[in-house]
């Protein structure tokens, strides 16, 4: 990745959390058949449309997801996408992450947390974020990008 502020500011971070590692294997009733990579690719390939550039991550470990929005705001990024998987119910230092930065950050989710589980209809993220896209499979991150590609 460039440090060079007036190349960061044409780039989004696309940050995702805990066991999206898995996609395109873990339940793909509820999260479909794309993998990360897969995702990656058509993000990719919008992102050169809109005269962005994309910085994919994922981890499974909270602090990680911290330091790159951080990261995010110190390099001058256009934006954040966070998917922070289970995350998003729980976390407060996530949260407070998100308040702490002025770069924007949207939610993004493949599905709809609110038809699903009640312990899922509460977002931690979502109460920090800018907006929020959910429920559209891997096509929640292309809306995602094409919202933070108006910033």
């Amino acid at each position: 990745m460039s440090t060079s502020l007036a190349t960061e500011a044409h780039t989004v971070f696309v940050l995702n959390g805990p066991n999206l590692n898995l996609l395109g294997l873990r339940e793909p009733a509820i999260y479909g058949h794309d993998t990360l990579d897969d995702i990656a690719g058509m993000m990719e390939d919008r992102a050169r449309e809109l005269g962005l550039e994309i910085d994919l991550r994922q981890s499974n470990h909270e602090g990680h997801l911290i330091d790159w929005m951080h990261e995010a705001q110190a390099v001058g990024a256009k934006a954040v996408l966070l998917n922070a998987g289970g995350f998003t119910h729980s976390s407060v230092a996530l949260h407070d992450a998100i308040k702490s930065i002025a770069t924007p950050v949207i939610e993004v989710h493949l599905s709809n947390p609110h038809a699903r589980e009640d312990f899922r209809h509460v977002s931690m993220i979502g109460r920090a974020a800018k907006g929020t896209v959910a429920g559209f499979g891997a096509l929640s991150y292309i809306l995602a990008l094409e919202a933070a590609a108006r910033f």
